[in-house]
């Protein structure tokens, strides 16, 4: 799988009795299509997986990858800390038909190299799709040591790694990877085209939930060589991707979404609206962006 391009970290909309609203998803799977996503990623961060029972996540996965119908790729977060549980969710969502797994590392109980290296490689060994790694220490509490990113890149069912620590030498040393069988994916929207300098295939993206036209043509821009074009379109809207993570993610995703009169409903808590006071900000920077 030679994903490039802009894939979207979906949000999950919920209706007002907090459950699934899967005629919403519907809508913003056709939206995304339609505006150029590359890729579509569920059960992400921004997705509010870890609120869902595991018949719900399943259910998400089913009606996306029917829904998709091969018209670009879907990848299925199926992480935990347990890789037990990571094997069962992934064999699962390969079953439903996922065309790759995003696979996080082990949050909470964090891991030594080597259990780290075995909690990725055992779901690797166990499934036939593409795998991603997830590298996100400020919500896991750990990052994936560079060597073992190393030792996991030459594994045949392990297609790149999502970089999202914000730390770019960090991204520069798992760079050196980068191949004709291994990727490497800006995490954070904020870095897009820094971590393409290093050889990266594209981003998944919170930001693309809300302007995926841009997001993945400032994505192809680069690819195709008009780097100027690709520059405006990530300075054009920091403002509004930096606006985006005022609060813990997904929240002010959500709330913008809503903005734009989308209705992708509120959150499963610990998860709660944003302050009043923020949202305002937030609505004042998607007006200076022409979202609202």
């Amino acid at each position: 799988m030679k994903l490039q391009g802009s894939i979207v970290a979906l949000i999950t909309p919920f209706d007002e009795g907090g459950k699934i609203n899967f005629d919403k998803l519907g809508e913003l799977l056709e939206w995304h299509i339609e505006k150029g996503t590359d890729g579509i990623l569920v059960l992400g961060t921004t997705g509010e997986s870890v609120t869902m029972s595991h018949e719900e996540a399943a259910s998400v996965v089913k009606y996306a990858v029917e829904k998709v119908n091969g018209r670009v790729p879907v990848i299925a977060g199926s992480g935990s800390n347990s890789t037990s549980a990571m094997l069962e969710k992934s064999l699962e969502y390969q079953a439903l038909g996922a065309d790759g797994l995003l696979l996080i590392s082990p949050y909470y109980n964090k891991a030594n190299p080597e259990g780290m290296y075995r909690h990725f490689k055992t779901v690797a060994d166990g499934v036939n799709i593409p795998c991603i790694l997830y590298n996100v220490p400020g919500r896991t509490g750990c990052s994936i040591p560079e060597s073992v990113v190393g030792r996991l890149s030459v594994h045949p069912n392990i297609m790149g790694i999502k970089e999202a620590s914000g730390d770019i030498g960090y991204a520069a040393k798992v760079a050196r990877y980068v191949g004709e069988n291994f990727a490497l994916y800006s995490g954070n929207d904020d870095q897009v085209l820094p971590i393409m300098s290093l050889g990266g295939s594209g981003v998944i993206s919170v930001y693309a939930n809300v302007m995926p036209a841009e997001c993945h043509e400032m994505v192809v821009s680069w690819l195709s060589g008009d780097l100027d074009r690709a520059r405006k379109i990530q300075l054009n809207y920091l403002p509004l991707i930096n606006a985006l993570f005022m609060e813990v993610n997904p929240i002010p995703v959500k709330a913008a979404m809503n903005l734009m009169g989308m209705n992708v409903g509120e959150y499963r808590l610990p998860l709660y609206p944003m302050s009043d006071e923020n949202c305002r900000k937030l609505a004042e920077i998607m007006k200076e962006s022409g979202l609202i």
